[in-house]
């Protein structure tokens, strides 16, 4: 969230609500641990005025490729973004 609210204010995207509801599959191991192999981040986006949607659709791409936890881990974190206006 932190990563694609900064790209935002960069590209003059005034978000107004950002909500999400992620979710992320395991594989266990015989061992009885287990480790994730894919987390998939929906976010809600509203922004301010309705031409602002397109580019703050696209800033999600631009914000995973900056965002240190998805970075930092060993599975695919894959978003589906849906953008709203008021």
């Amino acid at each position: 969230m932190l990563s694609y609210l900064h790209v935002c204010a960069t590209a003059g995207v005034v978000v107004t609500g950002y909500e999400d509801a992620p979710y992320g599959l395991m594989a266990e191991t015989t061992d009885g641990g287990g480790h994730f192999t894919e987390v998939v981040l929906s976010p809600r986006v509203t922004v301010a005025e309705p031409a602002m949607a397109d580019a703050a659709q696209a800033l999600h791409e631009e914000a995973s490729e900056k965002c240190f936890i998805a970075s930092s881990v060993n599975f695919p974190v894959r978003h589906e973004p849906t953008v709203t206006v008021p």
